[in-house]
C-alpha cells in the first residue's frame, strides 16, 4: 500500500511539514483515515526508529503505558501516530515541549478532527502548529486524471486501484470498517447500521441545506440526535459542514450549514456509483462536481474563512471567502459557457464582494462581467482570481 500512494509526490506537504518543524515544538497533521499522513511521516522518519509510535500497534501503544518515562528521554523527531487513541498524552506533551533546550520536537499525526482538536488546543495552546491534509489533488495526479480523481476520490489506495471496481470494493470497505471498527474505539456507541442509514441519506442531500426534522422523521428519530450523527461524521472528517455567511440586510436568510461528502469516491460509494457512465446519468451528477470543486477550494484557504450565502427569496452563491482586504465569491457551475446570472448580481450588491470566480469545466478562462470571471477549474492551482499566483 505505501508504495502505491508515494508514486505520487506531495512535494508541497512535505515541505509545509519541514517547515514547521522547523519553528514549532510540536506539528499535528490531521486527516481522514488512510489518507497518507503515515506515508508523509514516514518520509521524515523511519518507522522502525525507536521514536516512531504507531498507536494502531499494540505493543507501541503499550510502550506508552508509562508515557513520561517512554518520551522523556528521547532526542530529535518524535513520531506518534493516531493519537486520537490515547489523548490522555496530550499534557504530557505540553511539558516535553517545554524543557529547555527543547531535546525533542513532536510530529502528532490524528485521524478524528473535532476532538483532536479542542484537545490540543485546550493541552498545547501557544505550542502546536497545525496542518490539515485531505486526499489527492489535481495540481498532484496531473489534469489529464481529473475524471480518474472525481469518480474515484482522493484518498490514495483507491485513486491508486488498478480498476474501477477494484476502487469501489475499497471504498466499501473502507466506509465497513470506519463505523464497524474505529467509531467503536474512539467510543462511538451507536449502531453501525445507524450511521450507515444516516450517511447514505446524507448522500442524498449532498449540496443541499441541512435539514435535520426531515431527516430525523425519515429514520425516526429526534432532530437533535441526527444532529449529533451529523457532528460526528463531520469531527471524522467525512463530512463538511459549510456555514452560512450572515450580512446585516433586510432580508431573509439561510441560517443553516450546507452538508457535502468531503470525498467524492465516497459519496460515489454511497450513491452506488461505479463507474464513469453511472456517474454521468446519475442525478447527483451537479452536486457531486459542486463538492468535488468545493473541496479543491477549500483545501488552499484559510479553516473558518468561508461559507456560503442564501436567502430565503432564492438568490445564493457557492462560497463566500473572508479574507484580510475583503469578502470574495466563487460559484461553480457545470456549464460550457458560464454566465451572469441574478443571483450574482443579487450577492455582489448585497455583500459588497470585491470579486467573484465562476468555476466551470472548461478550458478558456475570460471576463464575464465587471470583477466576474470565468475560471477553468483545472486553473485552480494558478489562483482564483487574476492578481492570484501559483504557490
Amino acid at each position: 500500500m505505501v508504495r502505491l500512494i508515494i508514486m505520487i509526490p506531495r512535494d508541497h506537504i512535505v515541505s509545509a511539514i519541514t517547515t514547521a518543524l522547523a519553528r514549532n515544538r510540536v506539528v499535528v497533521i490531521v486527516g481522514p483515515r488512510q489518507s497518507g499522513k503515515t506515508t508523509l511521516a514516514r518520509l521524515m522518519l523511519s518507522d522502525d526508529s525507536v521514536n516512531y509510535f504507531d498507536l494502531e500497534n499494540p505493543a507501541m501503544l503499550a510502550r506508552l503505558d508509562e508515557p513520561m518515562t517512554a518520551l522523556a528521554p528521547l532526542r530529535g523527531l518524535v513520531v506518534i501516530d493516531e493519537v486520537q487513541r490515547k489523548p490522555d498524552l496530550f499534557p504530557i506533551l505540553r511539558v516535553l515541549a517545554d524543557r529547555e533546550g527543547s531535546p525533542a520536537k513532536f510530529l502528532i499525526l490524528g485521524s478524528a478532527s473535532g476532538d483532536l482538536m479542542r484537545q490540543t488546543s485546550e493541552s498545547l495552546a501557544g505550542r502546536v502548529h497545525w496542518i490539515r491534509i485531505g486526499g489527492f489533488t489535481l495540481d498532484e495526479v496531473g489534469l489529464d486524471r481529473e475524471r480518474a480523481l472525481w469518480l474515484r476520490g482522493g484518498f490514495p489506495v483507491s485513486f491508486l486501484a488498478d480498476t474501477d471496481q477494484a476502487s469501489h470494493t475499497w471504498r466499501s470497505e473502507f466506509v465497513t470498517t470506519l463505523l464497524e471498527r474505529d467509531f467503536p474505539q474512539w467510543g462511538v456507541r451507536v449502531p453501525s447500521a445507524t450511521l450507515l442509514r444516516f450517511w447514505t441519506m446524507l448522500a442524498h442531500y449532498h449540496g443541499q441545506t441541512w435539514n435535520g426534522a426531515e431527516i430525523g422523521r425519515s429514520m425516526g428519530l429526534s432532530g437533535a440526535v441526527v444532529r449529533g450523527y451529523l457532528d460526528l461524521m463531520t469531527d471524522a472528517l467525512m463530512v463538511r459542514q459549510l456555514q452560512p455567511w450572515h450580512a446585516n440586510l433586510g432580508k431573509r436568510q439561510v441560517k443553516s450549514p450546507k452538508v457535502y461528502i468531503r470525498d467524492s469516491g465516497i459519496l460515489h460509494q454511497l450513491l452506488g456509483i461505479s463507474t464513469e457512465q453511472a456517474l454521468v446519468s446519475h442525478p447527483k451528477l451537479g452536486a457531486s462536481w459542486e463538492g468535488f470543486v468545493i473541496e479543491h477550494v477549500l483545501m488552499n484557504e484559510p479553516p473558518y474563512s468561508s461559507y456560503f450565502w442564501a436567502t430565503h427569496q432564492g438568490a445564493e452563491i457557492d462560497l463566500v471567502l473572508q479574507r484580510p482586504d475583503g469578502l470574495y465569491g466563487v460559484e461553480v457551475k457545470r456549464a460550457d459557457v458560464p454566465r451572469l446570472n441574478q443571483s450574482i448580481r443579487i450577492a455582489m450588491e448585497d455583500l459588497g464582494l470585491k470579486r467573484v470566480a465562476v468555476l466551470y469545466p472548461g478550458r478558456q478562462r475570460y471576463p464575464i462581467a465587471d470583477r466576474v470571471e470565468a475560471v477553468p477549474f483545472r486553473d485552480l492551482a494558478s489562483g482564483l482570481f487574476n492578481d492570484e499566483t501559483s504557490a
